[in-house]
């Protein structure tokens, strides 16, 4: 195999410039993966109403184990790639590609069939009521038919900056944004009036945004195919790779199932918001608790660009056992998602009408997630430090560490403390479990890396 195509530069590149090549394509990719969100919500909340914002927040939990189950494909075969590249284990590198794209396909067929033949009990768990039941299916029934395509998009661009491609991701991304940014407003609104000329849509509502949304991701997941179908490439697509592979399915779960488990622990954290939130501020609550939930999504999908970043390096790197070099790139990533996590927290405390009015006039909503907003963005400059070291753990093939940090922070926690201090505070104890958990877990995120640095004596 030609070694000019594998990134032997993770390995030999001084870290901090290693970093910077490989975080700015991935916090463009993730930048605009949180726009390709907020867009859907900007024009839903003004093209439809504001309960149409509430059914859109009621789906994020189903949405959040659709991608749970992505993740584990995702980002377990990619960080496993890295480690095999990493090894000079080309051949088993080149049968995780293949195997990573047959699971993709069963889970994505696997869930989105029982999620339709269940989605009404599923939604109505999850907060819905009658008032926002019909924005949620009519959203969810039109994802979860895509919800293949879904799971190969995010996939590949995992492999691809996985394979020492950041900015072939980064590309996809941007087109996938930029497509469902143009079909949005012709999709969900009846007339479009740009000033100088009005013109019809579809006038599909919330599901013309949904439609918008899988279309454009299988638009570049077409692109992406192609991509990995260049034969010129190390790891490809090519015939006897697909045949699953018993030692290769229970690595990649098992490195996956962290962010499996964190974006599950988030699906339970949701449903828990959300019927403490209907229980005492009512579906304007959620909607509220949704563009709270959106403005600190562009902070967190910036810190996780970082992640990506850091995850090839350290994996490489780790693999190599070249562990100065993997501390290192983990001093930095925190760093700088600490400095992210700072600014949110001005924004939030600081800015949070300009926030709201962003994604709705309803001056009740409005209010509502402006008290939201400061609550969640109390302690959040330690969360970056607290997302970075679960995926650095993950990134080094240590799953168990990874598990717990992204249990503690998420499960362990904050549900607890979202049932028991509403008795206390009502609505304003849902908002305050938000910084309590995300304290007690950096406690415990200290004393695991503190750890870590004394076993590598740095």
């Amino acid at each position: 195999m030609s070694e000019k195509k594998i990134p032997s530069e993770l390995g030999t590149q001084p870290v901090g410039k290693l970093l910077k090549q490989y975080a700015l394509p991935s916090i463009i990719a993730m930048l605009a993966s949180s726009l390709y969100n907020i867009v859907d919500s900007i024009f839903i909340g003004h093209g439809v109403d504001a309960l149409a914002l509430s059914g859109l927040a009621v789906t994020f939990p189903l949405m959040n184990i659709s991608t749970a189950f992505g993740a584990m494909v995702g980002m377990g075969s990619s960080t496993l790639i890295s480690v095999k590249l990493g090894q000079k284990d080309y051949g088993t590198a080149q049968s995780i590609l293949g195997n990573a794209v047959v699971m993709n396909i069963l889970m994505g067929v696997i869930f989105a069939a029982i999620s339709l033949i269940f989605l009404d009990p599923i939604l109505y768990f999850f907060g819905a009521s009658e008032a926002t039941i019909s924005y949620a299916r009519d959203y969810m029934v039109i994802i979860l038919l895509g919800n293949v395509i879904t799971h190969m998009y995010f996939g590949f661009n995992a492999l691809l900056r996985a394979m020492g491609h950041p900015k072939m991701a980064m590309k996809a991304t941007i087109a996938t944004v930029l497509i469902n940014t143009v079909l949005d407003p012709l999709l969900i609104f009846e007339t479009i009036d740009l000033g100088f000329v009005e013109f019809s849509g579809a006038g599909w509502g919330i599901r013309g945004a949904a439609i918008a949304t899988v279309a454009a991701q299988c638009i570049s997941l077409v692109w992406q195919v192609r991509v990995m179908s260049d034969k010129r490439e190390l790891l490809h697509f090519r015939r006897g790779i697909y045949k699953l592979k018993s030692y290769i399915v229970r690595e990649v779960l098992t490195i996956g199932l962290p962010p499996c488990l964190m974006n599950l622990a988030s699906c339970f954290v949701v449903i828990f918001i959300n019927r403490g939130l209907t229980s005492y501020g009512g579906d304007y609550a959620v909607g509220a608790y949704g563009i709270v939930h959106k403005m600190t999504f562009i902070f967190v999908m910036i810190v996780m660009g970082f992640q990506q970043a850091m995850q090839p390096i350290a994996g490489y790197n780790y693999g190599a056992k070249a562990y100065d070099r993997v501390t290192k790139v983990l001093k930095i990533t925190i760093a700088l998602a600490t400095g992210v996590t700072t600014l949110a927290f001005v924004v939030g405390e600081f800015f949070p009408e300009y926030v709201a009015r962003i994604f709705t006039s309803d001056a009740k909503m409005i209010e509502m997630a402006m008290v939201g907003m400061r609550y969640n963005c109390l302690l959040f400059p330690i969360v970056g430090f607290q997302m970075v070291t679960g995926s650095f753990f993950q990134s080094i093939a240590q799953p168990g560490k990874a598990i717990f940090l992204s249990l503690s922070r998420q499960l362990l926690f904050l549900v607890p403390f979202i049932i028991i201090f509403p008795h206390f505070w009502g609505i304003n104890g849902v908002w305050i479990s938000l910084p309590a958990s995300d304290f007690v877990s950096a406690i415990i995120t200290t004393v695991l890396l503190t750890n870590y640095f004394r076993k590598h004596k740095m």
